[in-house]
């Protein structure tokens, strides 16, 4: 009987064994967990409409698309030569009036940078003063007025002497100035603030004050809703102005620029849909000055604002994807 128990349990055990080898097979098959998804390295430059365009498409990219991107802080010269290696994929918002030889030399010569394609935005780099100066003295509306070494002197500082103070920003943003004030004869000298951030602090204290300010800065900002500014004229663009740039002779005002993307030639193949993203990303000139608006005058951060501006504008990100 003890042999004939013994005999029962291990077949029992066997057909056990056997069932679940059976139904194992019949089951379906597990779902394979999806391939790993490759890092996105995107670029973002020292001003705040480049920080929300990256924070859209990174939140997009991570929240949408199950991939991991990283925030490369670059100077906007430097980023063409590591998209050239693939060191970064993608830099969302190039002035293209800065950037014509980096086009000819990595995009159309090398083609180891794509155009990526228009961000939608328009923008403008000009000279600005505070309206209050021209209601004062109407001949700063154009360069002209800066001629007159008495007139330019009202914007002399301690640092300048004699000359009127004309601030710059970042030495490494796209900026003539050095060549266009001595082209056009202008009792001025350049004072490098070095950052925007320095140039709002400037321009904020000159306010406050009422007192007299020249510096160099750009639309779409959110600073034209903050304070009441006036842009001074300078000689009209033309392509053959800025052809003189490598010797020296810029002397005219800058051309509208209309916002571009640019990639790493490879991104295509290293990561398919992510890059159908970005090529698709388009949104309006109001779209960015109001997230740009939110961080700036707001105190949000560019992860705040690009969430809010997700959440009202699902029909047009939605239309980003592949």
């Amino acid at each position: 009987m003890s042999q004939n128990r013994m005999s029962h349990r291990w077949l029992l055990i066997m057909v056990t064994l056997l069932l679940g080898v059976m139904l194992a097979a019949c089951a379906p098959p597990a779902s394979q967990p999806a391939a790993e998804k490759p890092v996105i390295k995107l670029a973002e430059n020292s001003w705040s409409g480049s920080a929300v365009n990256v924070a859209v498409a990174k939140n997009i990219l991570e929240k949408q698309m199950g991939y991991t991107v990283e925030v490369v802080t670059v100077d906007e010269n430097a980023q063409w030569a590591a998209l050239a290696k693939g060191d970064l994929h993608a830099s969302l918002e190039v002035w293209p009036s800065g950037h014509a030889e980096n086009v000819a030399e990595y995009i159309d010569k090398q083609k180891v940078v794509e155009n990526g394609g228009l961000l939608g935005p328009v923008g403008k780099i000009a000279w600005f003063t505070p309206q209050y100066m021209i209601d004062q003295h109407p001949e700063f509306a154009t360069w002209k007025g800066f001629k007159d070494p008495e007139l330019a002197k009202l914007y002399a500082t301690a640092e300048t002497g004699d000359k009127g103070q004309f601030l710059a920003g970042d030495p490494s943003w796209v900026q003539y100035e050095d060549q266009i004030i001595p082209n056009l004869g202008l009792d001025l000298q350049v004072v490098v603030a070095g950052s925007e951030e320095a140039i709002l602090a400037g321009l904020d204290a000159a306010y406050s004050r009422q007192d007299p300010i020249l510096f160099y800065f750009w639309t779409p900002h959110s600073i034209f809703a903050k304070y009441d500014l006036a842009e001074v004229e300078l000689p009209a663009y033309s392509e053959e102005c800025y052809a003189k740039a490598a010797s020296g002779g810029v002397d005219c005002g800058y051309p509208p620029d209309a916002l571009f993307k640019i990639f790493w030639s490879g991104l295509n193949t290293y990561a398919p849909d992510a890059y159908t993203l970005l090529k698709n990303m388009n949104y309006s000139t109001q779209d960015q000055i109001e997230m740009i608006a939110a961080v700036e005058l707001n105190d949000k951060t560019p992860d705040e604002a690009a969430q809010a501006w997700i959440d009202a504008n699902e029909a047009t990100w939605k239309a980003w994807l592949p």
